[in-house]
């Protein structure tokens, strides 16, 4: 080993304990690490953007900072939420009224949840970052009430980190629809970003060729029925960043059926899971796309609490290579909850998905989203959680798993609350999160031994009598990040 080769080790590792988007997961199933391959740190510094929450004047729009504690994070450090400079939602100039200098909340050293609040339709997009002792982990929750109108009840989103490459299946332009991407640059430089849209017969010409410029440190809100005269009722949209990288997430909103987000869906992959359907839910709509350029069969299975069962009449699904194809699954769950998992009949191609779900009917309808999402890995948090109104599901799809699960201390006081689950292979699981806290709580979700988790947490509530709910998935909430394992090369002193 040359110095070359020593130094390229070394800025591998500083580079990788100081930034938040370079962590990622060891590959294996359990994830724990091959022996002597990498050692794992906890992250120094990371980002999140939370989007403009509604356009709706009648909106309260509710914050939840809070960062788990990591073992081996430093002392210091601080996280900060600050307002994009916000455009309008035709793109032409900013928000009259925008709150640019007010700080929706202070966010509070680990283990502690901080709370915040806004309302109205001239609440900004957020840019965040943490550093130190508050950066492992660190959660944003932004979950917004509407009592009226379009995108009615409950809009919930998990703040992201800024990327390059985001898949939205399950987005539309059809009449009754409202639906914005919604474009966040943290960056000093500008970003240039590309739309493009699939419908069921591929590819839809849009009205945007040369990309969409968003300036530095400012949000942008894209309607996508601006792009296309072509009224599609299952669309999935790509937003690919030509220069510098963006927070991106798809506001969905029905005139009869409300709305929510819809985050971006996991990577292309041939297997998919998608879990946490309520038990209750009136209507499944699986939507899904493969970029790539074959055809892709899969086989459809519902992971319910007693095992895995296969929908009688959707058995399975075909996707042509670059259309976007939807299954109406009706009330599948029939009364339990599940999670759907997606495997390939055959040969596997890469997949997109997302579900759509509705709860309720008629004037009490409301409509959250699902997208395909990555196991939980070593650990993911979930903030903004009450003692009513919250459901975690928790999924096993291919090996009994053990988890523990973590509520922390509530923003009213209380102590941190602990219990350990064993999933079943094959099963999704509703369970009733342990509670120590007063107040709204956190929760983290930690695979302990066993095949990967997969894992969703749902809120339900009502506004001005209004049901609602939203779903987000809990991915990795990148806390930690592993880096090589360099061996010393003492030879390398007596060069």
């Amino acid at each position: 080993m040359n110095r070359t080769t020593l130094s390229l080790i070394a800025c591998t590792v500083a580079l990788a304990a100081v930034t938040g988007f370079a962590a990622f997961d060891p590959p294996a199933a359990s994830g724990t690490s091959a022996a002597g391959s990498a050692t794992e740190r906890p992250v120094e510094r990371t980002g999140l953007l939370c989007p403009a929450p509604s356009f709706s004047d009648i909106a309260d729009t509710a914050y939840t900072s809070f960062t788990p504690v990591t073992r081996g994070a430093g002392s210091g450090g601080k996280a900060t939420l600050e307002a994009a400079a916000e455009q309008s939602a035709d793109g032409k100039g900013s928000r009259s009224g925008a709150k640019k200098d007010q700080a929706v909340l202070t966010p509070k050293p680990p283990g502690t949840p901080a709370l915040g609040d806004t309302s109205g339709s001239d609440t900004p997009a957020l840019i965040g970052t943490a550093d130190g002792k508050y950066a492992p982990g660190w959660t944003v929750q932004e979950t917004t009430r509407i009592a009226a109108g379009t995108g009615r009840g409950i809009q919930g989103v998990t703040c992201t980190p800024a990327d390059t490459d985001f898949w939205f299946p399950g987005a539309s332009t059809a009449k009754g629809r409202t639906d914005y991407v919604h474009l966040t640059n943290p960056d000093d430089g500008a970003a240039v970003v590309d739309i493009k849209l699939y419908g069921k017969s591929g590819a839809v010409k849009t009205t945007v060729t040369d990309g969409i410029t968003v300036p530095p440190h400012s949000s942008e809100p894209v309607l996508l029925s601006t792009l296309t005269d072509d009224a599609q009722t299952d669309l999935t949209v790509h937003v690919g960043v030509r220069s510098g990288r963006v927070g991106a997430t798809v506001q969905a909103q029905d005139d009869a059926g409300g709305g929510d987000w819809l985050p971006a869906a996991a990577d292309p992959a041939g297997s998919l899971v998608l879990p946490g359907i309520p038990k209750d839910a009136t209507d499944v709509r699986l939507v899904a796309f493969t970029p790539g350029g074959d055809d892709a069969d899969l086989k459809v299975r519902l992971a319910s609490p007693s095992g895995s069962i296969t929908p009688a009449g959707n058995e399975t699904v075909h996707v042509k290579a670059g259309m976007t194809s939807a299954v109406d699954l009706g009330p599948v769950t029939r009364g339990e909850p599940g999670s759907l998992i997606l495997t390939p009949t055959d040969k596997a191609a890469p997949v997109v998905a997302a579900l759509r779900v509705v709860r309720g009917k008629g004037s009490s309808q409301e409509t959250a989203y699902i997208p395909a999402t990555a196991p939980v890995g070593r650990r993911a948090t979930a903030a903004d959680n009450s003692a009513k109104g919250t459901t975690l599901s928790l999924t096993a799809p291919t090996a009994d798993a053990t988890v523990k699960v973590t509520a922390s201390a509530g923003s009213d006081g209380g102590s941190p609350a602990t219990k350990t689950y064993t999933i079943k292979s094959g099963t999704s699981q509703d369970i009733s999160a342990p509670t120590g806290g007063k107040g709204t709580y956190a929760l983290t979700v930690e695979p302990v031994s066993g095949g990967p988790v997969y894992a969703a947490r749902t809120l339900t509530g009502s506004s001005d009598g209004v049901p609602g709910f939203t779903i987000q998935t809990l991915p990795s909430d990148r806390g930690l990040v592993a880096v090589p394992r360099a061996e010393q090369d003492l030879s390398v002193l007596q060069q």
